[in-house]
């Protein structure tokens, strides 16, 4: 059998539509309910729908009497506050197309940034580094005044019209910027019961700052497309104080990147009755910490694949659970496969390149002003997502690495998480990471970076690798390290642990 899944037909989105709109609309009929609630340990700042609307069609208003027009770009460089989702969604209201930038970057990362899209005006926080360009520029007392402005119109058109632009890095190391559609919101649906089990009457709770697209999605734009409340936590909350607020503020679904489940495991976890599960994304879930959250809340966590081209595709749920290292099935609406090099179908439990249908609706659009590079991530009538997976008899989708993380040893193909989900298991070792190094002309070797919480030497990581791992497989260098480095996603960054290591040779 073949590993290709077809599982559709996904109704197609209606037309004239606006993104904003249609996450806004479910909470036009429920005015007095709240939608957001910003955490912290002494309280919380409440949203209702009423009011959140009030402030986005607000907003939206005061950005085209700032002299934006649609189809202009607002970069958005804006702290962890409400003020982020509060200008996305307003300048889509109004046809502007936001720009959304993680408040970590340096000045110099943003101009460059800024400089590959030429944004006609930039809405900038105090303290966060702003790109030097000539752009107009909206300061935080500006944007906020706008709340109470007369609502706008919603811009309504053709759902294939450009929406907002998200920066990704992707395979090349360099950001990216990629086109999204009016249309991606429409095809969120197939995550609803698929990967969430989001209903209008939960309180999901991400643990993400409003900045990341992750949070953006999964944390605010889906439970208020549904009517559903969503708990942010305040800038300045730790991990360890996340179990607090999900008991304090009655979550019943909770979202996070897998490294903010191992941190929230450090800790006694207090019992959480209204919680139903947990969500993981961002990166590989380890089985280890999958199992010991279980462990410790009496709740699973269902993870997803996706990226920023198209956000999630396949995903466990609450519905269908993932066989033991499987990452989820193709989510109701899906087209995938996992191709060989010459783009056909391998055989299921055959190693190859994940790959989604071009005409998937949540897809993007291209990058932006990069005619080739959108070319070259497309082949007969399939996107390439760069991700090397294997498909069971079932279905399931079992990640193995990105097609540029992934190590060859003595000729073999080696996945970086099969390494490293050996060396998580082992109680002194808090967070590891597994990287193909050049030692010298001609010589790779397979290295493992990591972080110890106790006493660990070499010799006690060489014979455990000894016990579990092929000779293929195991490490040739063990390298202790402070932290392991990850980027503004809270991603593993693979590419910063290899250009170290080499800098300090």
């Amino acid at each position: 059998m073949h590993a290709l899944i077809d599982i559709g037909p996904f109704a197609p989105c209606p037309s004239p539509f606006n993104l904003a709109e249609y996450v806004l609309r479910a909470g036009q009929a429920l005015p007095d309910k709240i939608a957001l609630q910003i955490l912290s340990v002494t309280g919380a700042e409440r949203w209702s729908y009423a009011a959140l609307i009030r402030a986005i069609r607000g907003t939206g208003t005061g950005l085209l009497q700032a002299g934006l027009t649609p189809g202009d770009r607002l970069l958005l460089r804006l702290d962890n506050t409400v003020d982020f989702p509060l200008a996305f969604l307003g300048a889509i209201a109004v046809g502007v197309v936001p720009v959304p930038t993680s408040s970590q970057l340096t000045q110099a990362e943003i101009t460059a940034m800024a400089q590959q899209i030429a944004p006609q005006a930039v809405i900038a926080a105090p303290d966060i580094s702003r790109p030097d360009i000539a752009a107009k520029v909206i300061d935080l007392a500006t944007l906020r005044s706008w709340r109470e402005l007369p609502p706008c119109d919603f811009e309504m058109g053709d759902p294939e019209r450009l929406a907002y632009l998200v920066f990704t890095s992707g395979t090349s190391g360099a950001p990216r910027a990629v086109m999204h559609a009016h249309r991606a919101i429409w095809a969120r649906r197939m995550m609803w019961r698929d990967w969430y089990g989001l209903t209008e009457g939960d309180r999901l709770l991400h643990a993400g700052a409003f900045n990341w697209t992750y949070t953006l999605g999964t944390g605010l734009l889906d439970p208020w497309t549904l009517g559903a409340t969503a708990l942010i936590p305040a800038a300045g909350i730790k991990p360890a104080q996340l179990p607090l607020l999900l008991k304090r503020f009655d979550a019943t679904i909770f979202a996070a990147a897998p490294g903010v489940y191992r941190q929230l495991l450090k800790s006694p976890i207090p019992a959480l009755p209204r919680l139903r599960h947990g969500l993981s994304a961002g990166e590989k879930l380890p089985e280890e910490t999958r199992e010991k959250w279980s462990e410790a809340t009496g709740r699973r966590v269902f993870e997803s694949l996706g990226m920023s081209e198209i956000s999630t595709y396949v995903s466990a749920s609450p519905e269908r659970a993932a066989p033991l290292g499987a990452s989820g099935f193709a989510q109701t609406g899906r087209r995938i496969a996992v191709l060989d090099a010459a783009h056909q179908p391998v055989v299921r439990g055959t190693p190859g390149i994940m790959a989604i249908d071009a005409r998937d609706p949540g897809l993007f659009l291209g990058y932006w002003n990069d005619a080739a590079q959108t070319e070259a991530r497309f082949a007969d009538g399939w996107f390439l997502t760069g991700d090397t997976v294997s498909m069971d008899d079932a279905g399931a989708i079992t990640y193995l690495g990105r097609d540029d993380d992934m190590m060859n040893a003595g000729g073999y193909r080696v996945s970086p998480l099969e390494v490293e989900r050996v060396f998580e298991a082992l109680p002194q070792i808090s967070e590891c990471a597994a990287v193909e190094l050049s030692v010298r002309e001609g010589v790779k070797v397979i290295a493992l970076f990591y972080v110890a919480d106790g006493p660990c030497n070499e010799a006690e990581l060489a014979d455990h690798a000894e016990t579990v791992l092929a000779r293929y497989k195991q490490p040739r260098l063990y390298i202790a390290r402070a932290d392991i480095p990850r980027s503004a996603n809270n991603k593993l960054n693979r590419a910063a642990l290899r250009a170290g290591w080499k800098g300090s040779q």
